[in-house]
């Protein structure tokens, strides 16, 4: 009997292991086929090794990754589990995948730089504490920057985009739906049903676990 895998990076290796021609540990990446969480799940149903939890963490994790992110480009095409092209990127799966890849880049340059600032010997304090210990009465710089500030107008804003609630016999695997996700609605297919608990693929190849209430069409 097979030990049954339960991190992510043993899941992830026994994929590599079970479909070569869809999945990888290093090198170039393929992009997967929207809805390649459902066949994987049915391929893998009697596979004691990889629970189906397990399963849609690892994936999560995969997609996720910069070196998949970047694999998300105009013209490159999906794969099924077997490593065949079924479908071809478009300019907006390629934009949304830029955009994450982005902002995970940027949060992780932050947390960078918090860390050194954390470490960097103390300099005094925002009072104007100078080496000495004294403390300076002149205005900083900063305190100038205040009373100078003037008014921005504010940019004109965007209508939002009107959503109704999805009817729960709407719910169904390979459902075109809008998920919200933050602040913007964002195009989705529907992977997997589990009561109120919904898995949705994002058009860059992401799965996402969310709620049934966050599932919405136009």
């Amino acid at each position: 009997m097979e030990t049954k895998r339960t991190s992510t990076k043993e899941i992830i290796a026994y994929l590599v292991e079970k479909f070569p021609g869809c999945f990888s540990l290093e090198g170039p990446v393929k992009p997967l086929k929207v809805g390649i969480f459902q066949e994987l799940a049915e391929q893998l149903a009697e596979d004691e090794t990889v629970s189906k939890t397990r399963l849609r963490q690892a994936l999560r994790h995969y997609t996720s990754s910069w070196r998949y992110l970047k694999s998300i480009k105009l013209g490159a095409y999906r794969v099924d589990i077997t490593g065949a092209e079924v479908a071809e990127i478009d300019q907006e799966q390629a934009d949304y995948a830029s955009k994450t890849l982005k902002e995970s880049q940027e949060k992780f340059g932050n947390k960078i730089n918090k860390d050194k600032a954390a470490k960097k010997p103390y300099k005094g304090n925002s009072k104007g504490e100078n080496s000495a210990g004294k403390v300076s009465n002149k205005p900083s710089k900063d305190d100038s920057k205040f009373k100078t500030v003037k008014s921005k107008k504010q940019s004109p804003v965007k209508p939002a985009i009107k959503l109704k609630p999805i009817e729960d016999s709407a719910l169904t695997v390979g459902g075109k739906v809008k998920v919200q996700l933050g602040n913007s609605p964002l195009d989705a297919i529907i992977t997997e049903v589990m009561g109120k608990d919904v898995s949705v693929q994002l058009n860059s190849g992401m799965v996402v676990k969310t709620q049934a209430k966050n599932i919405f069409t136009e």
